[in-house]
């Protein structure tokens, strides 16, 4: 798909998905910080890795529910293009910190705020491929 072709809701999609992908990398980053922000990295994770769904859900007319689930929306996705399946295994990774991570109670390591990042690069990465955008390079 040309990127000519991508349509102005699905370019919105990405931008909103790209302020969620580096405002995790920023949260990450400890130099601003005494340390990674890791409930809001991992929160970011989740709404880049829902916002690139929608995304090309969106550029293939597909309708959604606004909710915030991801393996629903990979089910959505699954039928027009069958190696989304890839991503199942990231997406349930970061799928449970679209709320319980905003609330007390919900402590998150940095180990598990990096993974998290790793997988939202892998979503991120994929579907940008998917949707004909470059990936940038560094990140």
């Amino acid at each position: 798909m040309e990127r000519d072709c991508m349509h102005a809701l699905t370019e919105e999609w990405v931008l909103k998905a790209e302020n969620d992908y580096y405002t995790a990398l920023r949260a990450m980053d400890s130099t601003e910080t005494e340390g990674p922000i890791t409930d809001t990295a991992c929160f970011h994770c989740q709404q880049c890795a829902e916002k690139y769904l929608k995304a090309f859900l969106t550029q293939h007319a597909v309708a959604f529910p606004r909710e915030h689930p991801l393996i629903p929306l990979l089910e959505l996705c699954l039928p027009l293009d069958e190696s989304f399946e890839v991503l199942r295994r990231d997406l349930r990774h970061v799928d449970s910190y679209a709320v319980a991570v905003r609330y007390p109670g919900a402590n998150v390591s940095d180990e598990m705020a990096e993974s998290a990042l790793a997988a939202a690069k892998r979503i991120r990465a994929f579907i940008r491929a998917k949707l004909s955008l470059p990936n940038k390079p560094g990140a």
